[in-house]
Protein backbone atom coordinates (compact mmCIF):
# COMPACT_ATOMS: atom_id res chain seq x y z
CA UNK A 1 0.00 0.00 0.00
CA UNK A 2 2.65 2.34 0.84
CA UNK A 3 4.14 1.57 -2.64
CA UNK A 4 1.55 2.56 -4.34
CA UNK A 5 1.45 5.79 -2.66
CA UNK A 6 4.70 6.62 -3.26
CA UNK A 7 4.45 5.81 -7.01
CA UNK A 8 1.66 8.01 -6.84
CA UNK A 9 2.86 11.06 -5.45
CA UNK A 10 5.98 10.41 -7.94
CA UNK A 11 3.70 10.21 -10.86
CA UNK A 12 1.87 13.12 -10.02
CA UNK A 13 5.50 15.61 -9.08
CA UNK A 14 6.58 14.44 -12.37
CA UNK A 15 3.27 15.54 -13.78
CA UNK A 16 3.28 18.85 -11.92
CA UNK A 17 6.73 19.78 -12.89
CA UNK A 18 5.91 19.03 -16.88
CA UNK A 19 3.40 21.31 -16.72
CA UNK A 20 5.43 24.05 -15.34
CA UNK A 21 8.50 23.31 -17.52
CA UNK A 22 5.40 23.99 -20.50
CA UNK A 23 3.82 26.62 -18.99
CA UNK A 24 7.22 28.54 -18.75
CA UNK A 25 8.01 27.34 -22.52
CA UNK A 26 5.06 29.17 -23.69
CA UNK A 27 5.37 32.25 -21.64
CA UNK A 28 9.04 33.26 -23.38
CA UNK A 29 7.84 31.82 -26.61
CA UNK A 30 4.84 34.36 -26.28
CA UNK A 31 7.08 37.41 -26.68
CA UNK A 32 8.45 38.87 -30.18
CA UNK A 33 11.06 40.80 -30.65
CA UNK A 34 10.15 43.90 -32.71
CA UNK A 35 12.73 45.44 -34.96
CA UNK A 36 12.43 49.33 -35.71
CA UNK A 37 14.99 51.77 -37.78
CA UNK A 38 14.46 54.90 -39.82
CA UNK A 39 15.42 54.00 -43.68
CA UNK A 40 16.90 56.71 -45.90
CA UNK A 41 13.53 58.27 -46.66
CA UNK A 42 13.43 58.99 -42.83
CA UNK A 43 10.28 56.23 -43.09
CA UNK A 44 10.74 54.64 -39.46
CA UNK A 45 9.60 50.66 -40.17
CA UNK A 46 8.42 48.36 -37.61
CA UNK A 47 8.75 44.28 -38.52
CA UNK A 48 9.14 41.21 -36.40
CA UNK A 49 12.03 40.66 -39.13
CA UNK A 50 15.39 42.30 -38.46
CA UNK A 51 15.85 44.84 -41.99
CA UNK A 52 17.50 43.18 -44.85
CA UNK A 53 20.98 43.95 -46.02
CA UNK A 54 20.31 46.82 -48.30
CA UNK A 55 17.74 48.36 -45.92
CA UNK A 56 20.34 48.43 -42.77
CA UNK A 57 23.12 50.03 -44.82
CA UNK A 58 21.03 52.67 -46.02
CA UNK A 59 19.51 53.09 -42.41
CA UNK A 60 19.82 56.29 -41.02
CA UNK A 61 20.28 55.08 -37.53
CA UNK A 62 20.54 51.31 -36.08
CA UNK A 63 18.40 49.16 -35.87
CA UNK A 64 16.59 49.35 -32.12
CA UNK A 65 14.76 46.02 -30.79
CA UNK A 66 12.02 45.91 -28.81
CA UNK A 67 10.34 43.00 -27.03
CA UNK A 68 6.48 42.73 -26.76
CA UNK A 69 5.96 42.41 -23.40
CA UNK A 70 7.94 45.69 -22.83
CA UNK A 71 5.35 47.58 -25.16
CA UNK A 72 2.55 49.35 -23.01
CA UNK A 73 -0.87 49.00 -24.94
CA UNK A 74 -2.52 52.44 -24.75
CA UNK A 75 -5.81 52.94 -22.85
CA UNK A 76 -8.51 52.96 -25.25
CA UNK A 77 -11.31 55.81 -25.03
CA UNK A 78 -10.14 57.76 -22.03
CA UNK A 79 -9.33 60.48 -23.98
CA UNK A 80 -12.38 62.81 -23.12
CA UNK A 81 -13.27 65.10 -26.22
CA UNK A 82 -12.43 68.45 -26.98
CA UNK A 83 -15.29 70.79 -26.70
CA UNK A 84 -16.14 72.88 -29.72
CA UNK A 85 -13.99 76.33 -29.80
CA UNK A 86 -16.83 79.31 -30.23
CA UNK A 87 -17.08 80.09 -33.20
CA UNK A 88 -16.81 83.55 -34.97
CA UNK A 89 -20.54 84.97 -35.24
CA UNK A 90 -19.84 87.32 -38.18
CA UNK A 91 -22.08 85.30 -40.82
CA UNK A 92 -20.02 84.05 -43.71
CA UNK A 93 -20.68 85.08 -47.74
CA UNK A 94 -22.87 81.65 -47.75
CA UNK A 95 -24.57 82.69 -45.13
CA UNK A 96 -25.09 86.15 -46.06
CA UNK A 97 -26.40 84.96 -50.05
CA UNK A 98 -28.85 82.18 -48.03
CA UNK A 99 -30.68 85.12 -45.63
CA UNK A 100 -30.77 87.47 -49.07
CA UNK A 101 -32.27 84.58 -50.61
CA UNK A 102 -34.46 83.55 -47.70
CA UNK A 103 -36.11 87.49 -47.85
CA UNK A 104 -36.45 87.81 -51.84
CA UNK A 105 -38.04 84.70 -52.26
CA UNK A 106 -39.14 82.33 -49.43
CA UNK A 107 -40.36 79.72 -51.66
CA UNK A 108 -37.57 79.15 -54.00
CA UNK A 109 -35.29 78.90 -50.37
CA UNK A 110 -38.15 76.09 -49.15
CA UNK A 111 -37.21 74.62 -52.34
CA UNK A 112 -33.52 74.47 -52.09
CA UNK A 113 -34.24 73.30 -48.76
CA UNK A 114 -36.36 70.13 -50.05
CA UNK A 115 -33.77 69.73 -53.08
CA UNK A 116 -30.72 69.37 -50.57
CA UNK A 117 -33.10 67.34 -48.20
CA UNK A 118 -33.50 64.85 -50.90
CA UNK A 119 -29.63 64.79 -52.00
CA UNK A 120 -29.03 64.27 -48.63
CA UNK A 121 -31.19 60.97 -48.51
CA UNK A 122 -30.15 59.29 -51.76
CA UNK A 123 -26.39 60.12 -50.93
CA UNK A 124 -26.51 58.85 -47.13
CA UNK A 125 -28.75 55.67 -48.54
CA UNK A 126 -27.16 54.50 -51.22
CA UNK A 127 -23.14 53.88 -51.61
CA UNK A 128 -22.42 53.73 -55.27
CA UNK A 129 -23.41 56.65 -57.56
CA UNK A 130 -22.64 58.25 -60.60
CA UNK A 131 -21.46 62.01 -61.01
CA UNK A 132 -21.51 64.03 -64.13
CA UNK A 133 -18.58 66.01 -64.69
CA UNK A 134 -20.22 69.87 -65.52
CA UNK A 135 -16.94 70.17 -67.89
CA UNK A 136 -17.06 67.27 -69.59
CA UNK A 137 -20.23 65.69 -69.38
CA UNK A 138 -18.85 62.32 -68.68
CA UNK A 139 -20.89 60.16 -66.31
CA UNK A 140 -17.61 58.86 -63.39
CA UNK A 141 -18.17 57.11 -60.36
CA UNK A 142 -18.13 59.12 -57.27
CA UNK A 143 -15.90 58.30 -54.70
CA UNK A 144 -16.33 58.24 -50.81
CA UNK A 145 -14.50 61.28 -50.79
CA UNK A 146 -16.46 62.88 -53.37
CA UNK A 147 -19.75 61.33 -51.56
CA UNK A 148 -18.74 62.68 -48.09
CA UNK A 149 -18.10 65.86 -49.41
CA UNK A 150 -21.59 65.88 -51.21
CA UNK A 151 -23.11 64.93 -47.52
CA UNK A 152 -21.29 68.24 -45.82
CA UNK A 153 -22.86 70.31 -48.69
CA UNK A 154 -26.33 69.01 -48.14
CA UNK A 155 -25.55 69.42 -44.81
CA UNK A 156 -24.41 72.63 -45.03
CA UNK A 157 -27.26 73.69 -47.19
CA UNK A 158 -30.43 72.03 -44.82
CA UNK A 159 -28.86 74.58 -41.99
CA UNK A 160 -29.07 77.15 -44.17
CA UNK A 161 -32.33 77.23 -45.98
CA UNK A 162 -34.49 74.57 -43.97
CA UNK A 163 -34.99 77.17 -41.16
CA UNK A 164 -38.41 77.39 -39.53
Amino acid sequence: MLNTTNKLCHTLTILVSSLLVALASIATASANTIYTWVDSNGVTHYSQQPPSQTESTTSKTATNKLYSEDIEPKPIGTVAPLKPLPQNKQASELEKKAAAIHLADKQQAQQVCENAKHSLKVLTTHTKLNKKNNKTGEVMAMTEEQRQASIAEQNERIRLFCKT
